[in-house]
């Protein structure tokens, strides 16, 4: 399972819609951080993976989707329960930190 990218079309279906908490990789391409955070979110996909999901938004593509959810800077990491935002993470975060905050 690797982490799914979603877009401002299919967002509120595939993320607000979904029955499972999802942990929210807001990111871009030109990120020197968001790159380095890749391969631990994408390691954190496969481990949740049936029990919680795990999405990219790319912040140039869905500018929208980041407003939301007041997205400043990258990488930011939101956690949903319910399609209700309870956690904001910013920046560089230990694999540990982003399956806290979905416990959380």
């Amino acid at each position: 399972m690797v982490a799914k990218h979603v877009t401002s079309e299919n967002f509120d279906t595939l993320v607000l819609n979904s029955d499972r908490p999802t942990i929210i990789d807001f990111y871009a391409d030109w990120c020197g951080p968001c790159r380095m955070m890749n391969p631990v979110v994408e390691e954190l996909a496969k481990e949740l993976a049936g029990t919680a999901q795990v999405v990219k938004v790319n912040v140039d593509e869905a500018p929208d989707v980041a407003s939301r959810f007041g997205v400043q800077s990258i990488p930011t990491f939101v956690v949903l329960r319910d399609g209700k935002a309870k956690q904001q993470l910013v920046g560089v975060q230990s694999k540990q930190a982003l399956k806290s905050a979905l416990a959380g």
